[in-house]
């Protein structure tokens, strides 16, 4: 027992005296780096109370409703357009983007060739709608090509119908 004992104080000792000096410059390093540590951390900036904002804009039109339904209140005159009515293809764009491309005649019916701002082509005849104001197809000839289109007059409430036409385009 003496002997364990003697060997484990010999093995401290050597242990103690070999790792003296070995981590020196590495302490050294550490203490020159606290010296210029500040130990304070920046405040975080102040935070803004949020302001609560009151939508009072209820009695204003729904922007996202159709037009037939934006004044419903008055009675206005005129000839408003069928709500219910499905839509048709080209009544997606405006009167403006559409291009009269040709015509064709089948079964004594003729048909205006419409080319849409995409490049695609549709035949439409009288009766068909076309247009975002309501146009309905009332004449076809070789040259051009005539709407009726019923718009929303807001200052009185009702419907106006105006007179359009597409001319053939010359290629």
């Amino acid at each position: 027992m003496i002997r364990v004992a003697s060997i484990l104080i010999f093995c401290t000792i050597a242990l103690d005296g070999c790792g003296s000096g070995e981590f020196e410059d590495l302490n050294r390093f550490v203490e020159e780096s606290k010296r210029g540590l500040r130990g304070r951390v920046e405040p975080l900036p102040e935070i803004k109370q949020f302001e609560a904002f009151a939508y009072d804009a209820f009695d204003l039109p729904d922007p996202f409703r159709p037009r037939i339904r934006e004044v419903a209140g008055k009675t206005g005159g005129g000839p408003a357009p069928d709500p219910t009515r499905r839509k048709e293809t080209l009544e997606a764009f405006p009167l403006e983007s559409l291009k009269m491309v040709g015509t064709l005649e089948r079964k004594r019916v003729r048909y205006a060739l419409i080319r849409t701002p995409d490049n695609n082509l549709f035949k439409a005849k009288v009766g068909n709608y076309m247009g975002q104001d309501f146009g309905i197809i009332t004449a076809i000839s070789e040259t051009a090509m005539t709407l009726k289109e019923v718009i929303h007059d807001p200052a009185s409430g009702g419907w106006n119908e105006r007179s359009a036409s597409l001319q053939l385009l010359d290629q």
